[in-house]
This record gives structure tokens, sequence and C-alpha cells, in this order.
């Protein structure tokens, strides 16, 4: 359907697009109509601007104002430019190549299409054109909007998060959108801000520059010469003495001293500076633009023309006689209200500045609206971590860094390059890490210490790890989270987005594919425990928390959060998510997880502790001290209510010690008491049960006392690991 029809002076110009309904009711429907409108402008030769209505009405657009959005994020529009006959040249002028590719210019007709992408934000569509032998540009702006965040609230929220956190890692460059910014007087000048700024005070300076050479400031200057009486103009009274003493030697020489008007000032060496200056920076950012591959050839020419007429004011001859600028050691009048010197002070100091992502005159381009998002959920993530385990800033260690990316980009660092640790008294707490990744020559590394993927990259972007050590000293965690920034409509019978389908199917083969693999012993094992992923979803929290994407968190430990700026209300359900894994121990975390069939649910639970007295035979003893048993055997009589199936570990109490070290009960077999002892004068035939052990781990850091009135017959206790706290106690042998 026809939505836009531009009737210009030399051509007429239809954008058209065939799903447009569909895109508008959806972001209608996830955003409200009050979220979708644009403000269009363009350039001189327009006799009218007119919207198409789905109900065949039209409406005409004013200038710079407010009207119904026409462009969107991932939707393509077909643009049919039909010029008049005088025109035999026209071309699309974007400064990406691979749009203007998508343009032809036949039989005096433009045609091709525009698909933004995942880009938001203001942009414009240019025509440059050939009309009787004369060149003419034409520039038709607009914004193009999200269909899942408001871009005048949402993006706004997302790009001050972000930038908060990590200055310039929301810009970018070679974007077909672009945003308005205003230069800010601290912080350092980003070179794509450098870039930026020039381009819309070019030609203000460029113009003024010619001005002044010109019509220069100049000043009278002092100045001492020589010459003979007859070429005298007029007699000052200092020589008259000489003139009449050496009134008859026509070759005779007299000082004089005149004044006369020089360029040699100091606001016209400023200007030889700031000209030189801007030259060569602006050279050295074109030859790393030109490098770029979707450089078009427009915008490569343009720069030519730009570098040409710097150069050869650079090399105007009105500088021959002006010196070296060493500095403005007083206030000039001359460079802060004379005119052009005004505009050249003005847009050297715009260029020293840093800059501020406020609606301004002057155009940034960012990340596309996927990016954004999923860095802002990771440090979303990162500030309700901190929050739920109550620390400061202090007890953060971010080694996290970002690093150069293209031309002028930055983007966060991944995987060991982003990890954010969180600690207490120097105890860790919680890591998370950004984007980890594959690389090729790391055995399936995912990027984080002992995680592997032994078949084919997973690319997580969140990976949340909680140390927790009630079973184990040190033992971690994981949860892994994927920002998409899709949405696939609402849940049929609740007023809630749901998140795409094939996301949550992503989220499985993650867990799935992701194993902790113990190098010393060469073996794999299950890793993650939950996948989640965050979405710019909405909906009353009521429903999303009887929605079938959140409900089955709980069920199968895979689901999804909405997650949007400004929705304090469901962002409070991924708070009380992230609260709850922290809090939960790691054994009841276990017990949970659903295991595989024919596997025992309390592995890992269940613990026996057994007395080693330091009586036993020479060496026995010793070997529990050092940690290095293999072998622990009971007495005569081993309690009948202590089940032996499925008893895993065994921590041996140390008489008059207490309990540390923690043993992997390997086999239990009988034993004769003679075997035992290893010794043949005592013990006899009598049967005792022997455990095979072989180490495990420190419990605790030293031995801990426990309470031996819970011990069978002086000797066992029969427990769980998330129960030791309660034997734990005073030694009553």
């Amino acid at each position: 359907m026809d939505l836009l029809t531009i009737k210009h002076a030399d051509f007429t110009m239809s954008i058209e697009c065939s799903k447009f309904d569909d895109i508008w009711r959806k972001a209608k429907n996830n955003l409200g109509e009050e979220a979708l409108l644009s403000s269009y402008s363009w350039s001189d030769g327009v006799e009218s601007v007119i919207r198409h209505m789905d109900d065949e009405q039209s409406q005409e657009i004013e200038y710079n104002t407010k009207a119904p959005a026409i462009f969107f994020d991932n939707v393509e529009y077909p643009i049919w430019v039909e010029f008049k006959s005088t025109v035999k040249k026209a071309e699309f002028g974007s400064i990406l190549r691979s749009e203007n590719e998508n343009f032809s210019f036949r039989h005096g007709m433009l045609a091709g299409f525009l698909n933004y992408g995942n880009e938001i934000g203001r942009s414009e569509i240019n025509l440059v054109y050939v009309v009787e032998g004369q060149q003419k540009k034409f520039t038709f702006s607009f914004e193009v909007l999200s269909t899942k965040l408001d871009y005048h609230q949402h993006w706004k929220a997302i790009i001050d998060d972000i930038e908060q956190e990590y200055r310039m890692l929301s810009l970018d460059y070679m974007k077909r959108t672009f945003h308005g910014f205003s230069p800010d007087q601290n912080g350092e000048t980003p070179e794509i801000v450098w870039w930026s700024i020039f381009a819309g005070e070019e030609k203000k300076f460029i113009t003024a520059c010619k001005n002044i050479i010109e019509r220069p400031h100049h000043r009278l200057h002092g100045q001492v010469i020589f010459q003979k009486a007859d070429k005298l103009k007029f007699v000052p009274s200092s020589i008259e003495n000489e003139l009449a003493e050496h009134r008859k030697e026509a070759a005779h020489l007299y000082r004089i001293e005149e004044r006369i008007q020089t360029n040699d000032t100091q606001e016209n060496r400023f200007l030889k500076f700031a000209i030189s200056q801007i030259t060569d920076k602006y050279a050295r950012l074109k030859k790393r633009i030109e490098d770029v591959q979707n450089t078009s050839e427009t915008m490569k020419n343009d720069m030519e023309q730009t570098l040409n007429t710097l150069k050869h004011l650079q090399r105007n001859s009105f500088f021959r006689t002006v010196g070296r600028f060493k500095g403005i050691n007083q206030e000039s009048m001359v460079l802060q209200k004379a005119t052009g010197y005004s505009q050249v002070y003005r847009t050297w100091n715009l260029l020293r500045r840093a800059y501020s992502l406020n609606d301004g005159i002057y155009k940034l381009q960012t990340k596309d609206i996927a990016t954004l998002y999923e860095i802002w959920c990771f440090i979303e993530v990162s500030h309700i971590v901190k929050q739920q385990l109550h620390l400061t800033d202090e007890d953060l260690d971010h080694r996290n860094r970002m690093e150069m990316n293209g031309v002028f980009s930055w983007e966060l660092g991944k995987g060991e390059h982003s990890r954010i640790l969180f600690k207490k008294d120097n105890v860790e707490l919680a890591e998370l890490v950004y984007n980890p990744k594959n690389t090729e020559n790391d055995n399936g590394s995912v990027g984080i210490q002992n995680l592997v993927v032994p078949t084919v990259t997973q690319k997580p972007d969140i990976v949340l790890q909680l140390t927790k050590n009630d079973l184990q000293e040190g033992m971690k965690m994981t949860y892994l989270f994927d920002a998409k920034y899709r949405i696939d409509g609402k849940q049929r019978g609740l007023n809630v987005d749901i998140p795409p389908e094939d996301a949550i199917n992503q989220m499985h083969r993650y867990r799935d594919a992701i194993y902790y693999k113990d190098y010393k012993k060469e073996d794999l094992k299950k890793e993650v425990i939950g996948g989640y992923i965050l979405f710019p979803g909405d909906g009353d929290p009521a429903d999303v928390a009887v929605s079938k994407f959140y409900k089955t968190i709980d069920e199968v430990n895979i689901g999804a959060f909405p997650l949007r700026p400004k929705d304090m209300q469901n962002r409070q359900l991924l708070e009380h998510f992230i609260g709850e894994l922290i809090d939960t121990k790691a054994q009841q975390t276990i017990a949970k997880v659903i295991p595989q069939k024919g596997t025992f649910i309390d592995v890992g639970n269940r613990v026996l502790i057994g007395l080693v007295k330091s009586s036993s035979r020479k060496g026995y003893y010793d070997s529990f001290v050092n940690g290095e048993a293999t072998l622990y055997y009971t007495g005569a009589q081993f309690p009948t209510t202590i089940p032996l199936h499925n008893l895993h570990f065994f921590m041996p109490y140390m008489n008059g010690n207490g309990i540390r070290d923690v043993y992997e009960i390997t086999k239990v077999r009988t034993i004769t008491s003679k075997e035992a002892k290893q010794d043949d004068d005592e013990g006899g035939n009598d049967i005792r049960l022997a455990f095979e052990l072989k180490f495990s781990r420190r419990q605790f850091a030293d031995y801990q006392p426990i309470d031996t009135s819970r011990m069978i017959n002086y000797t066992f206790i029969d427990t769980a690991f998330d129960k030791l706290d309660e034997c734990v106690g005073m030694d009553r042998i």
C-alpha cells in the first residue's frame, strides 16, 4: 500500500509497504498509539507531503511537526521517485554503499528499497540529481521507530544507563540512523564526536575562513627603515639636525621609523593554526573511513572535496606573512565577536569538547537497538546481583573492559574480558560474564574457566555463577540469561507479551550443550542449572506470574522475564528470582534439578560421619590426618538403622579434634578384623564393614568439633551436608 507521497518541483516520490497494517497493529499493541509519532522535515522545493491512511483518507504533513510514524525497524519499504524530463541523472545519496546499490535509475525513474534492520532513530532519504547541468540535493528527514520499545522514552533510558556505566560504548559509525547530541564541557573528545561535530560545522567553518582571508583583521606595526634625503616623504623633527649636517652627502642614509599595517596578529596566527590542525585530523580520519568496505562513493567524493578545500585554504598566500601560533595570552575580543573569527573560534572550541546524548543539533550514531538492549540487560543483571547481595561499588571487581571495534566504535570485551566479581570481605560470592564465546584454539572453551562445549559453538549473552560453600568450598552454580530484542505477540487469554519460541528452545540447547570439565580427572559433568530469556515485553505482573513462559521456570528451570526500561513492576520479578537463587543453598538447588532417568536424586546429599581413634593401628590415624586415607573400617557392630544404599560420602571424626575432610565412598565391602588391623597377633575372623575411599575436598578450613551426643553408639552420624551445621557443637568425647 502507498504510505507517503512527496510532490517536489523536480519529482514525485512514493513510499510503499505491503505489510504496514500488521506492523502498525503490532506496534500499537506493544506501545500504544501515542508513542508512534515522528517528526518530519525536508529541504526546499517541496510542494506537498501526503500520508495515506488505511481507510483511503489522506493527511497532509506539515514541516517539522509530529505525525503518525511511517518507518519502523525490520520492515522493507519500496521507494519510487519519478523525475521530470529535465532530470537526466539521479542516484540515492546514502553514506552506505550497500544501500545505494539497492537503487537504480532508468528512464527517469529512481527505484529501490530501504530496510533499517534493528537501527532506530532519526534518518534521511538523500537524493542527488542533475537538472540542466546543475547538481542538486534533496533531503527528507524522519524518525525510524521500534515496534517493541518506545523510542522517545525507552531508548533514551537505555542509552543513559549504558553511558553511565561504559562511556562511549553506545556509540557507533556507518549506521542508517542518528541521534541529536550536544557538546559537553566534561570528559575527553572521542574521534567519532570530533568527526560528527565537524560535519555540522564544516560549511560554516570554511565560509568563515574565506571571509577572513578576504577581509583580515590587521594592526599597525612599527618598522625601522633607512632612506636617502631625496626619498623622504616627510622630515621628522628628530633628524633635522642630522639632515643639515649631511646636506651635501647625497648617499647618506637617515634612520626612519614608520607605521605599517601587518597581518601577523594573534588572531591570524590562531586561524593559521586552527586550519592546519583541523586539516591534518580530517585527512587522518578520512583515510580510516575510506578503508571501511561499505563506504559509498558519494561519501568518498564529499570527503575528498572537503579535504581539498581545507588544503587550499591552508596553502593560501595570506599565511606567508603570518607567524607561528604561541597560544592566546590574553582575552581577544576579535576572536569572540569579529565576523569570521568568532565562527572559527567557536568551531575549534566545539571540536575540543566531549558529548552529551541529549537532543542537540549535531548527529551522532549509536549501535543498533538489539545490541544496545543486550548490553543494557547485562548492566541490569549486574545491578540486581549487587543489590540482592547487599554490596557496594567497592565490593565489585570490574575486570571488564572495552575494546576498539571498527573506525570509531568500541565493544564490551567478551568472556574473561567482561568479568565482574562480586566480593564481600574478600570472599567471592558471584561472578557475571558478558557474551562468552568459543575460540578455535581453546578446545571448545566457553570463555569461562572449566566450562566447555564438546560439540558446536554456544554463545549465551550473560552467564551468572553463584558461589556456594554448603556442599563444597567454592562450588559454583551456573545460570544463563539471553537478551532477545523480539516479541512473539500476546499470550491467548492474558494481556502479556510472550518471548520468541525459538529463543526458549535455544536455552534448552545451551543447558544440554555446556559441561563442566575436571581437567585432573578428564571427565565431564552437567553444569548449567537454568536458562532464561530477557525480552522487551510488557504486561500486568499478575498476568506474567501465571503465563506459561514464567511458570516453566519453577517446573524445568527454563523460562523468560519481561524486562524493559522504566517497568519497575516486572523488573521486581527478576529481582525476586535472583534473590532466591542467591539465598538458596546448593543442596536445595541440586535436589530440585530434574535428574536423568535412572540416576539418584540424593546423590551428593547424604554423608556418614565415623569416629577414627588415635589408638588405631599404626599409620591408619595419620592417613586421615594427611588426607591420604583409602580405607575406613567399622567396629564389630554397625548400626542397622543406617541404610547403605545411596551412601556416597564419608567424613572422618578425628577423636579429640573434629571433622574437616570429605571422602567419596567408591566401594563398600566386608573385611575381617585381622585384615583390618593388619596384625596377626590381634583380631580374628569376625566380619566388619569396610569403605574404600577417595579424597574429595576439605569441607572446613580447620577441624570443627561436633555434638557427639548425636552419635549412634558414640561412633556414627548419618546426616546430610545441609544439616552439618546442626552437628557442629561441643565435643563431648
